[in-house]
């Protein structure tokens, strides 16, 4: 039995880059904000390709394009934190998806390690770096997790280039 092509297959390539990532954007994903010291100060970068990686030890995994400004202060990085955001936390999101210090004006402080750690978002995952790993235009970090902070609120999700909520219509 041969699966039927869907209306609009294509192979991944130079020409169809646009459209593969559109494709990749129809995953609904929760959003991150990854911070580390850096030379420079407090660093973020706002991210949806955070996951789980194992219990035992406790791994997690987040992907940094390699082209980003900001990609060699991550993957240099010994210690990091991962926060998930909550729906009620775009704003911070879009400021770190455009600037790396856009500290100002969000309650945060610093661990004994140095790594900014946002306050209010619905998990943080204070991490070592375990591991680097190459992919492709991407580097995968993993870290093991050293301490977690959890709460319940609404998540902010990402679909489609846009944020999005469970209380949208």
């Amino acid at each position: 039995m041969h699966p039927l092509p869907m209306p609009d297959s294509f192979e991944p390539n130079d020409d169809t880059k646009r459209a593969y990532r559109d494709a990749l954007g129809r995953f609904v994903t929760g959003i991150a904000v990854i911070t580390c010291d850096s030379d420079n100060g407090p660093l973020g970068i706002t991210a949806n390709s955070f996951s789980s990686v194992s219990l035992d030890p406790p791994l997690v995994l987040w992907s940094p394009a390699k082209a980003s400004k900001r990609y060699e202060a991550f993957v240099n990085a010994r210690n990091f934190a991962i926060h998930i955001m909550s729906a009620d936390q775009a704003q911070i999101c879009g400021g770190f998806a455009h600037d790396g210090h856009a500290f100002d004006g969000y309650n945060w402080h610093a661990c004994p390690q140095g790594v900014p750690l946002i306050a209010h978002c619905l998990s943080r995952f204070e991490c070592t770096q375990f591991a680097v790993h190459d992919a492709g235009d991407h580097s995968i970090i993993v870290g093991r997790v050293i301490r977690v902070s959890t709460q319940d609120a609404d998540p902010l999700m990402f679909y489609s280039g846009k944020y999005r909520s469970f209380n949208e219509n």
